[in-house]
């Protein structure tokens, strides 16, 4: 069974996510380049890994459409509106702070590092209606290419 995509699309950069076919495990995760992001979706889309893309409706979904087009995959537009801030909240879910982050009030932590992919999988938790599992997440970076 094949699992769904998620794309918090940007200019120079997107957050990526794929989860398994019964949407309980995040599979793979990262902040990468829009080229890389299309690399790894055409990749698990040739592999069957997944079926479905979910594409944040927000700023630069315009491209991403076109991009996503000739694949054979089902696309669906998901609304966009608040996942930075409730992607800020669940970073720190997923990622307790440690040291000095604790003692700051909640809304003042800032998170260390680019958030995207948490919002991608905001989208795909938003979308299935519940929470997904990281335990054996792939983390994806630039560096790595897709398979």
């Amino acid at each position: 069974m094949s699992g769904l995509v998620a794309i918090d699309p940007g200019r120079s950069k997107c957050g990526l996510a794929l989860c398994d076919g019964a949407g309980q495990e995040l599979l793979a995760a990262g902040v990468l380049p829009a080229l890389a992001c299309l690399e790894w979706i055409q990749a698990w889309s040739a592999e069957q890994r997944c079926h479905t893309v979910l594409l944040g409706d927000g700023t630069g979904s315009a491209p991403w459409r076109q991009r996503l087009a000739p694949l054979p995959l089902t696309l669906t537009l998901v609304p966009e509106a608040g996942t930075t801030l409730a992607a800020r909240r669940r970073y720190w879910q997923l990622e307790p702070p440690q040291g000095w982050r604790r003692l700051l009030p909640e809304g003042l932590r800032l998170p260390p590092r680019d958030i995207d992919d948490v919002v991608a999988q905001l989208l795909l938790e938003r979308h299935l209606q519940r929470p997904l599992q990281r335990d054996h997440c792939q983390w994806l970076s630039a560096a790595a290419a897709a398979p």
